[in-house]
């Protein structure tokens, strides 16, 4: 294993969830829903787009005669659409800069027979810690439609049922939008980094990497430390079970540049619940890795102001959710006098719906 993928697997053990952000001229139409708990809502037949698509359009920010365009980026998308890219390549072929979003990197600090080294303490890292089972960490009702969902999505794996509640969530969630149509990226930003190659224009990786003194001490941490991830794992049930139809409704709105729609449905999901699980881990702050998401969305504000007051076009890319949310890093910039103009043309960013 290069250094690189090795890198890759100790990010993917690490900071699961953290770092887990997102055809044919028929429609596809989705299976039939889980059953739900007595109550619950459930999931309404979806049907996801296909063929060629708008996406949505650019955010304007500007200082001066200095303007930045910036795509907002979202997972999941229709796997079968095909992105009319006309707009987005002209703009980025007028831009002297491309700006990736926010991202998050660890390097191990060990030479490359150390890594090699390292490849034994990999497996079995998704594992609870003590040999317990999937059906001691989780509460009994969450469970019981654990089990109904593996049924439907993932089918007879009994390894699974030794992985950590965030670890199988994840699982579940990635098979359950495949089964639905969608995708978690939708090549977006491989297809704006391609664009900018083709253009030969700068592109500018925004990466707050963070240096793992102890590799082998980190994983071995991990292995051994509990992770209170039962609210992820319980969120990423309720996703799946009767959210499935909104998350086509937003991938969908998406591709067809609704913006008023984004506008209207919840963007975290259960993202939010996953990365707390990881993030306020104790193993977490002791290994430092508490305050990385802040870190790298300070990174990206700097570079952000930087490429404005340098480039007189630059051109960006964000998850749709620091667009809409009153918090996200759009409305950052706004707070500090920059103009942000939305697709629609609405002089400030949209505001995302709580999520239920």
């Amino acid at each position: 294993m290069t250094s690189t993928r090795l890198a890759r697997s100790l990010s993917t053990v690490l900071l699961a969830g953290l770092l887990a952000a997102a055809g044919t001229a028929a429609a596809q139409n989705a299976p039939a829903p889980a059953s739900s708990a007595p109550g619950q809502v459930q999931n309404l037949e979806a049907v996801t787009v296909s063929g060629i698509q708008p996406g949505p359009g650019l955010w304007r920010v500007s200082k001066g005669d200095h303007v930045m365009w910036v795509l907002g980026t979202l997972s999941p998308l229709p796997n079968r659409m095909q992105w009319k890219t006309d707009e987005v390549e002209q703009t980025i072929a007028q831009s002297q800069e491309v700006l990736g979003p926010p991202s998050i990197a660890l390097k191990p600090k060990t030479n490359f027979f150390g890594k090699l080294f390292l490849l034994p303490s990999l497996v079995g890292a998704r594992k609870n810690p003590d040999g317990q089972t999937l059906q001691q960490m989780v509460p009994a009702p969450d469970y019981a439609r654990w089990l109904t969902l593996k049924k439907q999505y993932i089918g007879n794996d009994s390894g699974i049922e030794n992985w950590r509640p965030i670890f199988a969530a994840v699982e579940l969630y990635d098979k359950a939008i495949k089964r639905y149509g969608l995708t978690s990226s939708g090549g977006v930003k491989d297809t704006v980094r391609d664009l900018a190659k083709k253009h030969n224009v700068k592109f500018e990786t925004v990466r707050y990497t963070m240096m793992v003194e102890e590799p082998r001490t980190a994983l071995k941490t991990f292995k051994s430390s509990p992770m209170d991830d039962r609210s992820c794992f319980g969120r990423t049930l309720d996703t799946v079970e009767r959210d499935m139809g909104r998350l086509t409704e937003r991938a969908n709105a998406w591709a067809t540049g609704d913006i008023d729609m984004l506008r209207s449905l919840p963007m975290n999901d259960q993202r939010e619940a996953c990365i707390a699980a990881v993030t306020e881990a104790g193993f977490a702050k002791q290994l430092g890795f508490n305050d990385v998401k802040q870190k790298a969305e300070a990174m990206w504000l700097s570079a952000a102001e930087q490429a404005i007051n340098t480039n007189a076009q630059t051109f960006a890319m964000l998850s749709m959710e620091e667009l809409l949310s009153p918090k996200g890093l759009l409305s950052r910039l706004k707070a500090q006098g920059y103009q942000v103009e939305a697709p629609d043309g609405s002089d400030a960013e949209g505001v995302a719906s709580p999520q239920p």
